[in-house]
C-alpha cells in the first residue's frame, strides 16, 4: 500500500462515474465502479459494499480479494458501525465470522458508514494485509468522500437502494415537508416532488396544498393525478412552531393481495399437469392392467413416480413461498459430495431440461460440502429452469465447480438475455421476474430464485447472480467445505 493514496487516479476516477451519471447510468453498474475506484486508490487487496436491509446488510458490490463475498448476508449489529469515528480500521478476526472468512490476503479493513438523510444505507470498506502499514488519515478522509458519493446515489434513489425492502427504502421514497405555524412550507425534499409533480421553486414559501392531520392521526387524499397519498404530521424537535409533514404513495397498498392472486393463478396451472399426468397413470393401470403388459406397467409406474416427486417439489415451493417467515423444509445437514449430489440431481430433471445441462466440466473431486444433500434437486431445478426461461432452446447451460479453503461452490451459467446489473439483486425478490423473450414457453410466478436464496442461506450458504462475460447470466451457489 503506497504512504499516500493514488489521487491522480481518483481525479480519474471521479470523472469516469460522473460521465456514466451524466450519461443517464446509475444504480449497481455504478456503485460497482465506485468500490473498484475505493480499491485502486486506498491501495487495497480489496472492496466491498454491504447495503442494510431491516436487521442486517447484503454485500451487492465487491472487486479483489473481497469478490467472494458478493450476495453474502452479513449482520449489522456491530455498534462500532453505528457509532464513535465515522471511519475505523479494525482487524478481520473482530468481524462475523463468515464474513471475514471471504476476504482473501486481508486482515484488517477500513471501512465507514455511508449515510443519507441522517440514515445509514450501508458500509464501504477496503481491506489490507498484514504486509501493508496501517493507512493514514489522508486515507480515511478519501475513504469518507466515496461514501459520500455513495449517500448522493442513496439520496437520488438513481437505481439505489437494490434492495425493496425496509425502513431505509421507506423514509428516501417519504415525501417530507416543513410548514410553518402559518401551513407556509419551508423545505420540500426530492421525494416530495416526485410524489405530487410539483417542484421545490413552486411550493417552498408557499401554503401547502395538503390537508394537514393532527399528530398522531393518519389522512388519506388524493391528487388530482389520482394518486393516493398516506399523510401525517407532527410537530419539530425544538421549534414548535414548525410542523413536519410526511406523505407516501399508498395506490399500491393492494400491491400485495394482486401478487398473492397471480402466484396462486399460476400455481394451479402447475399442479395440474402433473396432477393430471398422475391421474391419467393410474387410471390406465386400474382399467387395463392386463393388457399393459410388464414393460408397460413398469413404465406407467416410473412415469407415476416422476411425476410424484415434482408434485412434492411444487407444494414444498407453495408452502415455503406463502410464508414470510417459516423455514423451507429440508433435512439435516451434513457432509455431502457436491458434484455427485448435481449429478443426481440433473437426473431428476425434466428430459427436455436435462439435455440441455452441460455436466462432463464437474470435477473428479472436491472437499465435500456441509448442508443438505437433498436440497439440491430443487436447488439446480430452479436455477436450470431460470436459465431455461431466459435463453434460446438450443443453448447449453453449463455446471461447474470448484471449492477454495471456506467453500464449495457451484455455477449454472447460460447464454440467454442476460442480466441487467440493477436486477442481480431484485431478482430474489418474491413474485419479481424480468423480461423474457419467450415467457409463454415457461412461464412462472417468480418464485424460483427467492426459494434458492432462503434454502442456500438456511444451509449457512449464500447465492448470487451476475452477468457473464460474452452474453448471459451465471448464478453461483456458495455452501461451506465440510
Amino acid at each position: 500500500m503506497p504512504d499516500r493514496p493514488d489521487y491522480a487516479a481518483l481525479t480519474r476516477g471521479q470523472i469516469a462515474l460522473l460521465d456514466r451519471i451524466n450519461s443517464g447510468e446509475a444504480g449497481l453498474a455504478v456503485l460497482t465502479q465506485l468500490v473498484r475506484l475505493a480499491q485502486d486508490v486506498l491501495g487495497g487487496r480489496g472492496a466491498g459494499f454491504a447495503e442494510y436491509s431491516p436487521g442486517h446488510g447484503r454485500v451487492i458490490a465487491a472487486s479483489g480479494g473481497c469478490e467472494h463475498a458478493l450476495g453474502l448476508r452479513v449482520e449489522r449489529d456491530d455498534a462500532r458501525l453505528r457509532e464513535g469515528p465515522r471511519t475505523l480500521l479494525v482487524p478481520i478476526t473482530s468481524l462475523d465470522e463468515e464474513f471475514a472468512g471471504e476476504i482473501e490476503g486481508g486482515d484488517r479493513i477500513l471501512g465507514t458508514r455511508c449515510e443519507t438523510g441522517g440514515l445509514i444505507v450501508g458500509f464501504l470498506y477496503v481491506s489490507y494485509s498484514g504486509d501493508d502499514p496501517d493507512p493514514t488519515t489522508e486515507h480515511h478522509a478519501v475513504l469518507e468522500l466515496l461514501a459520500a458519493n455513495i449517500g448522493h446515489m442513496y439520496g437520488d434513489q438513481a437505481g439505489l437502494p437494490v434492495h425493496g425492502d425496509g425502513p431505509v427504502v421507506a423514509a428516501l421514497s417519504d415525501g417530507l415537508a416543513i410548514i410553518d405555524r402559518h401551513g407556509v412550507v419551508q423545505l420540500w425534499n426530492p421525494a416530495a416532488e416526485q410524489l405530487t409533480g410539483r417542484s421545490a421553486a413552486e411550493m417552498l414559501q408557499r401554503e401547502l396544498h395538503l390537508p394537514v392531520p393532527p399528530p398522531g392521526q393518519v389522512l388519506v387524499h388524493r391528487l388530482p393525478s389520482g394518486r393516493w397519498l398516506k399523510v401525517t404530521a407532527g410537530d419539530l424537535p425544538g421549534t414548535p412552531a414548525m410542523r413536519v409533514v410526511t406523505f407516501r404513495d399508498s395506490t399500491d397498498q393492494d400491491r400485495r393481495h394482486e401478487d398473492r392472486d397471480l402466484f396462486v393463478a399460476v400455481t394451479s396451472h402447475e399442479l395440474r399437469t402433473p396432477v393430471t399426468v398422475i391421474k391419467g397413470y393410474a387410471d390406465t393401470l386400474t382399467n387395463h392392467w392386463d393388457s399393459l403388459g410388464e414393460d408397460g406397467r413398469q413404465e406407467a409406474v416410473r412415469v407415476i413416480g416422476a411425476r410424484a416427486g415434482e408434485l412434492a417439489r411444487l407444494v414444498d415451493r407453495l408452502l415455503s413461498a406463502t410464508s414470510d417467515d417459516g423455514e423451507v423444509g429440508g433435512s439435516a445437514a451434513g457432509p455431502f459430495d457436491l458434484v455427485d449430489g448435481l449429478r443426481a440431481a440433473a437426473r431428476n430433471l425434466p428430459a427436455d431440461l436435462h439435455r440441455r445441462l452441460i455436466l462432463d466440466r464437474l470435477p473428479a473431486e472436491l472437499p465435500k460440502a456441509f448442508g443438505d444433500r437433498d436440497s439440491l434437486a430443487t436447488i439446480l431445478t430452479e436455477l436450470a429452469t431460470n436459465a431455461d426461461r431466459y435463453s434460446a432452446p438450443d443453448t447449453e447451460v453449463e455446471v461447474t465447480a470448484a471449492a477454495d479453503d471456506t467453500t464449495v461452490t457451484f455455477r449454472v451459467a447460460d447464454r440467454g438475455i442476460g442480466v441487467k446489473p440493477e436486477h442481480v439483486e431484485r431478482a430474489f425478490e418474491r413474485y419479481w421476474q424480468g423480461e423474457s423473450a419467450d415467457r409463454g414457453r415457461n412461464p412462472g410466478a417468480g418464485l424460483g430464485l427467492y426459494l434458492v436464496r432462503r434454502i442456500v442461506e438456511r444451509q449457512n450458504g449464500w447465492v448470487s447472480l451476475r452477468p457473464r462475460e460474452g452474453g448471459g447470466t451465471v448464478a453461483e451457489v456458495r455452501l461451506p467445505r465440510a
